[in-house]
C-alpha cells in the first residue's frame, strides 16, 4: 500500500450510494457493486476530506482485498535520525538570519522549528478544521453535483452559511446525495460556529 487510505469512505454509483464506512468495507461493497453491473460513475470519497480514493478493482474480491492490505513489513535499513519516532529528514531552506535565530535557541535548530510548528498548529486548528470542513463540501458538490439544477445558488448559500436556503436548494437532488451533503454541510457549519 503505498498511499494511506482513508479511515472512512463513502461509495456511490452514479447518485446513488453503494456503501458508507471503514475503508476496507466500501471497497469491497464497491467491487460488489460493480461486479454487479454498477452503470456509474463510480466514485468513493474520504469522509473527511471528500477527495475522491483511486482503487484498483480488477480481479477478484481477495484480490483487491489483498491489495488493500498493508504490505508485510520488511526491515527498514536504519539511517540517521529517529525512524522509532517517525522522524523524517527533508530539506529546509532559510535566510542566514534565520539559521543564526534558529542556531542561538535552546535545543537548536530541529527542536525550535518542531516547537514553532507545534504552536502554530495549536493556535489555528480550530481554523483549520473549519477550512477543510468547508473544502470538503465544496469539493464533493463540485464532483457529484455540479451538474445538478441549482448548483451555483446552492453552493453560494452554503458559503454564506445559510442553511435554510441551502437546504430548500438541494431538497430536488437525489437523496443519497442530498443525506451525505447535508451531513458534510452541518459538519461544515458546526466547526466554523465552535471558532466563534
Amino acid at each position: 500500500m503505498n498511499a494511506p487510505f482513508p479511515a472512512s469512505c463513502t461509495a456511490f454509483d452514479g447518485f446513488r450510494l453503494i456503501a458508507s464506512g471503514s475503508f476496507l468495507d466500501v471497497a469491497l461493497a464497491t467491487k460488489r457493486a460493480i461486479d454487479a453491473g454498477a452503470p456509474g460513475p463510480v466514485m468513493i470519497f474520504d469522509d473527511r476530506t471528500s477527495r475522491q480514493v483511486e482503487i484498483d478493482f480488477r480481479g477478484t474480491p481477495d484480490d483487491v482485498k489483498a491489495r488493500l492490505q498493508p504490505a508485510s513489513a520488511e526491515p527498514v535499513p536504519r539511517g540517521p535520525g529517529r525512524p522509532k519516532l517517525g522522524v523524517v529528514a527533508r530539506e529546509v531552506t532559510l535566510l542566514p538570519r534565520h539559521w543564526d535565530w534558529l542556531s542561538s535557541q535552546p535545543g537548536g535548530a530541529s527542536a525550535t522549528i518542531r516547537r514553532l510548528v507545534d504552536e502554530a498548529r495549536r493556535g489555528n486548528s480550530n481554523g483549520e478544521s473549519s477550512r477543510q470542513a468547508s473544502e470538503a463540501v465544496d469539493r464533493f458538490m463540485q464532483a457529484i453535483a455540479g451538474d445538478l439544477r441549482g448548483f451555483e445558488e446552492a453552493s453560494r448559500a452554503f458559503w454564506r452559511g445559510e442553511r435554510d436556503g441551502f437546504h430548500t436548494l438541494i431538497d430536488h437532488w437525489p437523496s443519497d446525495v442530498r443525506n451525505h451533503l447535508k451531513n458534510l454541510a452541518s459538519s461544515a457549519w458546526d466547526t466554523a460556529e465552535e471558532r466563534t
